[in-house]
């Protein structure tokens, strides 16, 4: 297959590493130049990761990387692809534009995917002409180690996209779990809800930080804990998620305070180099104030 993948971010990036080391020809398309380079360069370090740690032999990274190519030219990027993926910011506006521009350009047959996390697929997929070809891969970061993919069914999508894009999934090693759209479908409803109890403790002060997520960690073997995983993801995306399941869902998704004003001081976490903890070259090194707007 051609896959195509519009956003070279961390998500982005991330399923075109997966897509490429499946087999599949590869096109990574954003809107800048050095964005498409970042995002081929944490491809390779990645790949160079994996070989130093044995998970790849030289000759399998290699025939990744030759399976990539960046661009910045959207037509360009699509031409020829059974299979887009977007993960473009999490705004409706932008998925519809993105969506409807990826549809002028790509074959009738073509299934039209999205990352999104929260937003309504059933909606985004209102702006295609055909939207029965509409479907979400909903990967989670690091897209290279984490086996879970969402396979989301909008209102529309038909039988053959979901078994098209299931068996995509699989085809690049991942495990498949089929969901509703619903908002914030099953992992983002059910870890949000876990990520604000958590903060909402920060802020209550039954536990700093590091303890809330030793616990979970510990006491429940997550890979990683409630706060900690909303630095890597995002505070910013964390409040966004939140007001859109507040809207929803109702008040049980309400952000706490200690969120929005971590986020308005711009401390976003760790592509900030500060959320709730202190991030140093991509690894925690202290704790943050319990507030936006402590040093």
């Amino acid at each position: 297959m051609k896959v195509a993948v519009l956003g070279a971010g961390t998500m982005g990036h991330g399923i075109a590493q997966v897509s490429a080391m499946g087999g599949h020809e590869v096109s990574l398309r954003d809107l800048e130049t050095e964005i498409v380079e970042s995002g081929l360069d944490a491809i390779e370090s990645n790949l160079d990761g994996g070989v130093e740690r044995e998970k790849l032999t030289p000759a399998e990274a290699e025939a990744a990387r030759d399976r990539i190519t960046g661009t910045t030219s959207l037509p360009e990027a699509v031409s020829g692809a059974d299979l887009v993926v977007e993960a473009v910011p999490e705004e409706m506006p932008i998925k519809h534009d993105t969506m409807t521009e990826v549809e002028s350009h790509v074959d009738p047959d073509c299934l039209i995917a999205s990352n999104t996390s929260s937003l309504s697929l059933t909606e985004i997929a209102n702006a295609l002409d055909r939207p029965e070809r509409a479907v979400g891969l909903h990967f989670f970061n690091p897209v290279h180690i984490m086996n879970l993919v969402e396979v989301v069914v909008a209102e529309q999508t038909s039988d053959e996209t979901v078994a098209a894009a299931t068996e995509f999934a699989e085809g690049i090693g991942k495990t498949p779990v089929t969901v509703t759209d619903s908002p914030g479908f099953a992992s983002s409803r059910l870890g949000v809800a876990l990520g604000v109890e958590a903060m909402r403790m920060v802020e209550e002060g039954v536990a700093d930080p590091r303890d809330i997520d030793t616990a979970m960690e510990l006491g429940y073997n997550h890979p990683m804990g409630p706060i900690e995983l909303g630095d890597v993801v995002g505070l910013d995306v964390r409040l966004d998620i939140l007001e859109y399941l507040r809207e929803e869902l109702g008040e049980r998704f309400r952000p706490p305070q200690v969120l929005k004003r971590k986020v308005r001081a711009g401390k976003l976490g760790k592509k900030t180099g500060e959320g709730f903890y202190v991030w140093e070259d991509g690894e925690v090194v202290g704790v943050s104030g319990s507030g936006g707007d402590e040093q």
